[in-house]
């Protein structure tokens, strides 16, 4: 679990991040996941842009997205996602103390 001093860590970091990903009206499918997991781990910080024309809402698609990954969520803003997964090889980002 996330503090909110390193959640906010994270968002000033996340603000160079591009989007990586696109959930469309097709939904979170597992090859997605797959996928997202694999940035994750080379990573740590990603974006996901939810785009107009999805069937579900952004904040179900997180919550989805999150408990397939295991990641953390550290923000959903406007139709922007912001995950979090600690690298287990490629450690990056330094979280401030808890």
């Amino acid at each position: 679990m996330l503090t909110n001093k390193q959640k906010q860590f994270l968002r000033a970091k996340s603000h160079a991040v591009q989007p990586i990903f696109q959930v469309g009206k097709g939904g979170v499918n597992q090859n997605m996941v797959v996928q997202i997991n694999e940035a994750l781990e080379a990573r740590e910080l990603i974006k996901i842009s939810v785009l107009q024309n999805c069937l579900d809402d952004k904040h179900h698609v997180a919550e989805e997205i999150v408990n397939q990954t295991r990641s953390f969520l550290v923000q959903v803003i406007g139709n922007m996602i912001i995950l979090y997964k600690p690298s287990k090889e490629n450690k990056q980002i330094e979280l401030p103390g808890r």
